[in-house]
């Protein structure tokens, strides 16, 4: 698919919106959020063909290759009645774009990674500024939202990493950054304007098909151990520990299966 049919595409779903392509940046989050605090505030979907500084959870960095990786960056103004759950709503489109059958074994990794077999495919980052303009009196405040979201599409060393990695090549030979980004970009547009519209609850079932730590016995960033039940409607993880259950609603907290090593 060229650019200007994806962009027709998108629009289709949100009039105004405009595709971007770079040759190298630092990050595409980090460009679009300095862009939304200088009031640039139009939509847009900023595409990179390498990172240098690109950035997961927490500040960790992300490492992106010409045509091994995917890295881009959603920007528009959003005002849900409540943001809790949207990377698992975003992790629910990507995975479900590319393995729509659940064939290739894509999992969600609460609350924002992309799994296959224990091995990372992907990570989100979302992040917010203030949006210009008052809401109406009684409507929830809008704010800009960035959606970032790095992928690999072939396999790259595991050096320095905790997750080995997995890649989009594994069941998608050759696959393209084009292509991939075809396939993924209408979908999360079009999931992000109705997670406005209804929230997380939703999506909660759709989610629960591909997540990758329920059922599971895990250890929390904090030392905690127990036994995951899933999420609830608001998103938040349910681990069931010897104190009780344990409501995790910090994306801080980091959570992985028992034996393998947190973040």
């Amino acid at each position: 698919m060229s650019d200007g049919a994806l962009q027709a595409r998108l629009a289709a779903l949100l009039p105004g919106l405009a595709v971007q392509q770079v040759d190298e940046i630092d990050s595409t989050n980090t460009e679009l959020m300095r862009r939304a605090r200088a009031g640039d505030t139009g939509p847009v979907l900023l595409v990179a063909a390498r990172q240098v500084a690109g950035r997961g959870r927490s500040g960790r960095g992300w490492a992106s290759a010409p045509g091994d990786s995917l890295t881009f960056s959603l920007s528009l103004s959003l005002a849900p009645a409540d943001w809790s759950g949207l990377s698992l709503a975003v992790g629910v489109s990507v995975a479900e774009s590319l393995d729509p059958d659940g064939a290739a074994g894509l999992r969600l990794k609460w609350p924002n990674d992309l799994w296959r077999e224990d091995r990372k495919l992907g990570g989100i980052l979302i992040e917010t500024a203030s949006a210009p303009g008052a809401a109406p009196v009684g409507a929830p405040a809008a704010r800009q939202v960035v959606i970032g979201i790095g992928l690999n599409l072939a396999v790259r060393p595991a050096d320095g990493l905790r997750t080995p990695p997995s890649a989009v090549r594994e069941w998608w030979p050759g696959a393209r950054p084009d292509e991939v980004l075809a396939r993924v970009a209408p979908a999360l547009l079009d999931e992000v304007l109705r997670f406005e519209r209804a929230g997380f609850a939703p999506v909660a079932l759709r989610f629960a098909g591909r997540d990758a730590l329920r059922g599971r016995e895990v250890v929390l960033s904090d030392g905690t151990a127990g036994l995951c039940e899933g999420v609830g409607e608001g998103g938040e993880l349910r681990v069931r520990t010897a104190a009780g259950v344990q409501w995790v609603t910090s994306a801080e907290v980091s959570v992985r299966p028992r034996g393998m090593p947190l973040p």
